[in-house]
Formats: structure tokens, sequence, C-alpha cells
């Protein structure tokens, strides 16, 4: 079975310069917001792409490789009276889930997190 860092590793080559170190401190950061109940066998992939989210949206990494994982890719570009947009639409996603969708791997994690997480529970009303 593998590690989570090993996961970050797999999943986000592009942060081979960080540290280890500086990885497991941001899974330390991440676990609170993660349920390990709720994503079962998958918790662990949940957390290494909840991290590598979070790594990229506070600068770690490669942004110069041209990778599809770069945060914020723009998707179009006008120079007369200066017009741009991102290929992350943020009208397709709730406010709470927009920061998610600036990234490969927060898009990856909201994709697992709707195959593990009933977002609606019946409370048990008649």
């Amino acid at each position: 079975m593998m590690t989570v860092l090993e996961i970050v590793r797999l999943i986000g080559s592009e942060f081979s310069e960080v540290s280890d170190e500086t990885i497991e401190k941001w899974l330390e950061l991440s676990k609170p917001l993660i349920s390990a109940k709720k994503f079962g066998t998958t918790y662990y992939q949940a957390l290494a792409l909840l991290t590598a989210h979070r790594l990229k949206m506070a600068g770690y990494g490669d942004n110069n490789n041209g990778s599809i994982s770069d945060a914020m890719l723009v998707s179009s570009y006008s120079e007369g009276e200066a017009s741009i947009s991102f290929t992350a639409s943020q009208s397709n996603n709730l406010l709470a889930d927009a920061e998610l969708a600036l990234t490969v791997y927060g898009l990856q994690f909201l994709t697992l997190r709707r195959s593990c997480v009933m977002t609606i529970v019946s409370a048990g009303e008649a």
C-alpha cells in the first residue's frame, strides 16, 4: 500500500523539488478537511489530491513546464480592451468548491468526492 506522500509524488511530479518535510506539513494541514470514514479506501488518494491542490495554490511546483496541472490555465486572450478567461469555469461550481476548480488536482478531488460522499442526507422526516 502506498503512503500519502508516495501518492503525492506519483500524481504531482511537478513537486519533485519540494522537500518531503514541506509536503508532510501540507498533508498535516489537509488532514482535518477530509473524513477517512466518508472516503473509505480512497482516503489516501483524496488526501493526496487535496494536498497537491493546496501546494499548487500556494505556489509550489513547476509553473513553466506547460503541463495541464498548472493552476488557472488561460483558455483565451485578447489584447484590444484586454480580455482574458480561464479554463476553470466558476459558474459551474458551488462557491465553496470554486477554488478546487482552479487546479487539475482540485478537479480530481471533486470527482472523487462526488463518488464517495453523499451531499444530501435524509434526516428521516416523513
